[in-house]
């Protein structure tokens, strides 16, 4: 990797966790069309790389939650609990089942366009206070983060993009979701980046991470984490609600269109 990649690497990295790390997204699930596209980083090598990404980008927005003391809380274990299983799982579909670029964008699209939308609605549209559902039962999060960890193993985006939009939609706060979803998407990295490390071995095709640009965005992404997350008790609920909403369903529509090319 040439030092004009690395420094592409890093600006992507620290743009994009500037503006998805106060909703709870590391921004791996929008790095990945910037490492398919423009570093032609191969499939599925892509997964594990965007993994690294999390891993080192993670510490940032989690270290400025923590000092506000967002870390808090059961939410932060249901999901790390239910999340770790499921990664290792999806680790290795990815590597075996799901190989193809075409499958990997239009399953991308197929989950995250329909969430960002129904968030957007809810935000705009919101349900008179006596007819909203109750937060999740603690079960069912867990249940949640688990089916959410098998995804983020096979796509390598954490799951925060995915269990953001839905918590938030059924009504937990943002300030309370982004950080637990941040903490469940840098165990699960951890251990996702593991599993593929080992799968490699084993593989005969391209499933090792891009170390050097992976360590690249991640260090953009560790300053621009660390940088959003300061921002985030600056923004009202009803901002962040879109945010999060308008960043799924965007990045949804993007990878259709890529996908049906």
């Amino acid at each position: 990797m040439e030092w004009e990649q690395g420094m592409a690497g890093l600006a992507a990295g620290m743009l994009i966790a500037v503006v998805t790390a106060p909703v709870g997204v590391s921004g791996a699930v929008f790095l990945l069309p910037v490492q398919l596209s423009l570093f032609a980083v191969p499939s599925p090598a892509v997964t594990p790389t965007n993994l690294l990404y999390n891993v080192v980008a993670g510490p940032g927005a989690l270290l400025r939650y923590r000092r506000s003391g967002a870390l808090t809380g059961p939410l932060v274990r249901r999901l790390v609990l239910g999340t770790l299983p499921g990664v290792v799982v999806g680790a290795v579909i990815r590597v075996f089942a799901l190989p193809g670029p075409r499958v990997f964008r239009l399953l991308v699209a197929a989950l995250v366009l329909p969430l960002g939308i129904w968030l957007i609605t809810r935000t705009l549209h919101p349900t008179p206070a006596e007819n909203r559902r109750p937060e999740p039962r603690p079960r069912i999060v867990t249940g949640l983060a688990l089916a959410v960890g098998v995804v983020g193993g096979i796509y390598g985006i954490g799951g925060g993009s995915i269990l953001g939009p839905i918590l938030v939609g059924r009504g937990v706060p943002v300030a309370r979701v982004a950080p637990a979803a941040l903490a469940s998407t840098f165990a699960t990295s951890m251990v996702g980046a593991c599993t593929y490390a080992l799968l490699s071995l084993a593989h005969s095709g391209s499933i090792a991470p891009d170390w050097l640009l992976g360590l690249a965005c991640g260090l953009g992404g560790l300053i621009g984490g660390y940088l959003g997350a300061r921002l985030q008790p600056c923004l009202p609920e009803t901002f962040l609600r879109l945010l999060l909403g308008i960043l799924a369903a965007a990045l949804g529509a993007f990878y259709a269109v890529q996908a049906l090319r």
